[in-house]
């Protein structure tokens, strides 16, 4: 699976490294997955495997390093990632408080595997892609001293799937973890807002800055070419979470209005295997309909077929059913030319101030987004036309070394006896 979070931290190391900055990325839980040139090192802590068998039995928390070093091989995990260990919040929840709990958990001897590294590397700071796996903050700034930063996109959804006793446990670890963290970065005021109330934390310690994407090689995008009929895309993991059922359904009520025969749904996103009921019921909808011949599943894409995907359709609509924290794929589109339909609500209202590009629309009412989709596309020339006019924006502003600066600003802020150039800063993902 592309995660977005992994998309956008690999951006992030790859501009701060042009920028003349030691900047290492280093994967948790599972090897990055990305659709651009990796950036992350080739190392893995806290692997998703390892993690999962010292949870299950002690055996495995005294296990030789030549043996825990086997069973972190980063391709080793990816392979058994891909076919049967998840990340579903409802099973991991006993691990997942055990992470949180850093050295007092289950893991510890993970926790001092990553501190021995890190105190041959040295960092001037660190940055944590989520605060759900930096259970090792506490022993980090008591081994290093150096400053943490956390960025939020996304710990609430995964919280919010926890069952008890387990989502109690949870929500006292990452409040306690909260204290000792230096800044929290957001891509959203409405997520700043949520996270801080989550966290009880003051405002203070939330940095908002905008999301950014690399948009270097959508310059090289073609030009997209007259067509028959219309396309509506969806460009996001296939999940009830995402909204896809909502958008199924409006479609249909869409495809079957006399002035919208001409009319196609493209889909392209990842499938687990938790959603493949999920999705067959969507095919069964629109089997039902009659419209089979009017939507086309593309798989997972890469990034040479998304650009393709981009390329083909002229509107893109990803009806959430969260208030989605950041919003990588409405940059994608932009940087594509293409216009949206976004629920009225997490950081959507934000994105559609900053670029005026599409509609938003009422959340989890599928008549309502029907109803848009139609104006949207009678309105579809001048929503076009100020896509573009992002997309030349994006093209020309650099976005992802911009927000790579603001990262500087923020981290030399932190840092002791701040050097202009030479820092050296460790991004954990996951």
């Amino acid at each position: 699976m592309y995660c977005g979070s992994c998309l956008h931290d690999n951006a992030i190391a790859r501009a701060l490294m042009r920028l003349g900055h030691d900047a290492l990325l280093v994967p948790t839980y599972t090897p990055i997955l990305t659709d651009e040139h990796s950036a992350a090192a080739d190392k893995l802590f806290f692997g998703g495997l390892n993690v999962y068998l010292q949870q299950l039995s002690p055996v495995f928390r005294w296990l030789p390093k030549w043996a825990d070093g086997f069973l972190s091989q980063p391709k080793l995990v990816q392979w058994i990632a891909s076919r049967s260990m998840g990340t579903t919040a409802d099973k991991l929840g006993a691990l997942t408080v055990s992470m949180l709990r850093g050295r007092d958990g289950n893991q510890r001897k993970e926790v001092d595997r990553l501190c021995d590294w890190l105190k041959d590397e040295n960092p001037d700071a660190i940055v944590f892609s989520n605060l759900l796996i930096a259970g090792c903050a506490p022993t980090i700034k008591d081994q290093l001293g150096c400053p943490i930063v956390v960025i939020l996109q996304g710990d609430d959804i995964f919280y919010s799937a926890l069952t008890q006793p387990h989502k109690d446990q949870a929500a006292t670890e990452l409040r306690r973890l909260a204290q000792l963290v230096d800044r929290f970065v957001v891509h959203s005021s409405d997520y700043a807002q949520r996270m801080a109330s989550m966290l009880d934390v003051p405002m203070e310690k939330m940095h908002v800055t905008p999301l950014s994407i690399d948009t270097a090689d959508f310059a090289n995008m073609p030009d997209s070419q007259p067509r028959q009929s219309l396309t509506i895309g969806y460009l996001a993991r296939l999940a009830p979470e995402k909204g896809l059922h909502l958008l199924v359904d409006a479609f249909i009520d869409l495809a079957h209005r006399d002035s919208r025969q001409d009319v196609r749904l493209d889909i392209a996103g990842w499938l687990g295997p938790q959603h493949e009921a999920y999705w067959q019921e969507q095919k069964r909808k629109i089997s039902a309909a009659g419209l089979d011949d009017r939507v086309h599943y593309h798989g997972s894409v890469d990034r040479v077929g998304k650009l393709e995907f981009l390329s083909k359709i002229e509107l893109l609509c990803v009806p959430t059913t969260y208030r989605e924290p950041k919003g990588l794929f409405v940059l994608e589109a932009l940087a594509a030319g293409v216009p949206y339909v976004l629920p009225d609500h997490g950081a959507f209202p934000e994105l559609h101030a900053r670029h005026d590009s599409g509609h938003l629309v009422k959340p989890e009412d599928q008549t309502a987004l029907a109803d848009k989709l139609s104006e949207a596309l009678d309105d579809l020339a001048e929503i076009t036309s100020r896509a573009r006019l992002a997309r030349e924006q994006m093209l020309s502003g650099n976005m992802i070394e911009a927000e790579a600066k603001y990262w500087l600003a923020l981290l030399e802020e932190l840092i002791d006896d701040t050097q202009n150039n030479g820092q050296e800063i460790v991004l954990a993902n996951r």
